[in-house]
């Protein structure tokens, strides 16, 4: 399993080497090209608690976690965040909305193939961070066009394993991919403390 600063870095230079290039004597960011990719980082919300089974908030070790994924990002050029209308999705995002003034947008998970085709829309060299759940996140990989590893299919679902918190996904749509469609490769890291195994 990686360290948390091996994925620290294997993140940020897999960002910039695809197409990201910052100038670190800069201030301002550089302009953006058009043939910039977009890139889709995808997380599940992080550790839920279970005193209200219909929508819980984070735990302690989840409100953790948010703050990781928030320090782990601040400096990938994040320009869009996204949540499902649940507490603990939103929750997950909101230490990062905080750092990076920026507002969390809904989205359906019931439509992925429709919510993965407005993402590969967006402006080159867009970054946007998604967070969703274990039956909704491995599925909106592979609408990208991404694939995901290690994953279980429950009636026909791919499903992150129900004690798995600490996946991230980082997939790239280059121009050419948005042409014919959502398609690229997908980076998978793992971020914050590592989730326990049942």
């Amino acid at each position: 399993m990686l360290s948390l600063k091996r994925a620290s870095f294997l993140c940020l230079t897999a960002l910039l080497t695809l197409g990201r290039p910052q100038d670190p004597d800069s201030a301002a960011s550089p302009p953006i090209r058009p043939s910039e990719p977009v890139t889709v980082i995808a997380v599940r919300h992080a550790e839920k608690g279970s005193a209200d089974p219909r929508d819980p908030v984070l735990t302690p070790a989840g409100e953790t976690r948010a703050e990781e994924l928030a320090r782990l990002l601040s400096g990938a050029g994040v320009t869009h965040l996204y949540s499902t209308d649940y507490r603990r999705t939103r929750q997950t995002l909101a230490p990062m909305a905080t750092a990076l003034e920026l507002e969390v947008e809904s989205y359906s998970p019931r439509d992925l193939k429709a919510f993965a085709a407005q993402l590969a829309r967006l402006a080159p060299g867009s970054v946007a961070v998604v967070s969703g759940h274990s039956n909704t996140t491995p599925g909106l990989v592979q609408a990208l066009g991404g694939r995901i590893e290690g994953v279980e299919i429950v009636r026909g679902t791919p499903m992150l394993g129900d004690a798995e918190y600490d996946r991230l996904f980082v997939t790239v749509l280059t121009p050419a991919s948005k042409d014919s469609g959502p398609g690229a490769k997908t980076l998978e890291l793992r971020y914050g403390e590592p989730s326990e195994p049942k």
